[in-house]
C-alpha cells in the first residue's frame, strides 16, 4: 500500500519550475504581441504616423526655413512659378506660397488637435455620465444628442459661423458646440457594457462611490475606443475648416490655411494650377496619415482584427 501512495504522490523537481520557463516554441503562441507590436506591422499605420509627424514638424520650423512671411506682398513678383527663390512659387499678390502652405498646416492642424481635445472631453464626460447613470438621466441627455444630431453637422456649423462670424475663434467655438456628438455615443455605449461587469459590482459591494467607479475603474477600459475616435476625428476637422475657409467662413485675411488657399488658387487654376495644386497636396496627405494611422490604431488595440 505505501509503495503505491509513494508512486502517486512522486514528483520531480521540474514539476514546479515557473510556466515561463517551461513555454516551448509550440506553446508561444499564448503570448499575445502588445498593440505596439502589432501597429509596428502595420506599414500604412507607419507611414500615417510618419506623415503626421512629419507635417507637425514642418508647421513649427518650415517658416522659418524661408526669408518671407505669409503676408509679404510684391506685385512685382506675381504668379511666378516654382523657382529656387520661391519653391512653390507665387499667389496673385506676390506672396510666397510655400510659406502660405506651411504657416496654413499651423492653423489647420491647431483646428484638428482642437476640436479632438474638445470632442474628449465633453464627448467623454457626457457619454458616461448618461450610460452610467442610465434611466430618465439617459434619456435626457442622449434626448438631447439626438435632436443635434437631426442637424448636418456642416449645416450646423455653418449657422453658427454666421452667427458667430469668420474667424478661428469661432471655428473652435463651433466645433465644441457641434463636434462631440459622435463621442459621446459610443462612450455610452461603452460604459453600459461594462458597467454590470464583476470588478463594477465589487467596488460597489465594497463602498466605492459612483464617480470614483466611472472614472477610475470604468473609463480607462473604454480607452481604445476613445483613442481611435479622436485620431479619427482630426482629419474630418481639418477637413471642415478647410470647407469653412474655401467658402469663405473661416480666418480672415491675410491669415492663410489650406481652405483660404484653396480658394484663391481654384480662381487661377487654368493658368497657373500650381497656386492650387500645393494646398491640396498638404490636405490629401494629412488626411491620408490621420486615417492611415486610426485604422492601424484600431486593428492594434482590437485583438481580434488581424494585422495585414
Amino acid at each position: 500500500m505505501s509503495s503505491v501512495n509513494e508512486k502517486q504522490f512522486s514528483y520531480e523537481i521540474d514539476d514546479f519550475m515557473p510556466l515561463e520557463q517551461l513555454v516551448t516554441d509550440e506553446t508561444s503562441y499564448i503570448k499575445r504581441p502588445s498593440p505596439w507590436q502589432r501597429l509596428k506591422q502595420n506599414r500604412l499605420a507607419l507611414l500615417g504616423l510618419c506623415i503626421i509627424v512629419g507635417m507637425i514638424i514642418l508647421a513649427i520650423v518650415g517658416p522659418w526655413l524661408s526669408p518671407y512671411t505669409y503676408a509679404d506682398q510684391n506685385l512685382a513678383l506675381a504668379n511666378q512659378a516654382p523657382s529656387q527663390d520661391h519653391w512653390f512659387g507665387t499667389d496673385t499678390l506676390g506672396r510666397d506660397i510655400y510659406v502660405r502652405v506651411v504657416y496654413g498646416a499651423r492653423i489647420s492642424l491647431s483646428v484638428g488637435f482642437v476640436a479632438a481635445a474638445i470632442n474628449l472631453v465633453i464627448g467623454v464626460i457626457y457619454g458616461s455620465i448618461a450610460g452610467y447613470m442610465g434611466g430618465k438621466v439617459d434619456r435626457l441627455m442622449m434626448g438631447l444628442v439626438d435632436i443635434l444630431y437631426g442637424i448636418p453637422l456642416l449645416l450646423y456649423v455653418i449657422l453658427l459661423m454666421v452667427v458667430l462670424s469668420p474667424g478661428l475663434t469661432s471655428i473652435f467655438i463651433a466645433l465644441g458646440i457641434a463636434y462631440w456628438l459622435t463621442m459621446a455615443r459610443i462612450v455610452r455605449s461603452q460604459i453600459m457594457s461594462l458597467k454590470n461587469e464583476e470588478y463594477v459590482l465589487a467596488a460597489r459591494a465594497m463602498g466605492v462611490s459612483k464617480w470614483r467607479i466611472l472614472f477610475r475603474h470604468m473609463l480607462p477600459n473604454c480607452l481604445g475606443p476613445i483613442v481611435i475616435t479622436m485620431t479619427l476625428a482630426i482629419p474630418e476637422a481639418i477637413f471642415t475648416e478647410a470647407f469653412l475657409s474655401f467658402i469663405g467662413l473661416g480666418v480672415s485675411a491675410p491669415m492663410a490655411s489650406w481652405g483660404v488657399l484653396a480658394a484663391e488658387g481654384i480662381n487661377s487654376m487654368r493658368s497657373y494650377p500650381f497656386q492650387l495644386i500645393a494646398p491640396a497636396i498638404a490636405i490629401g496627405i494629412t488626411m491620408l496619415g490621420f486615417t492611415f494611422f486610426g485604422d492601424g490604431l484600431r486593428n492594434a488595440l482590437d485583438p481580434k482584427e488581424d494585422v495585414k
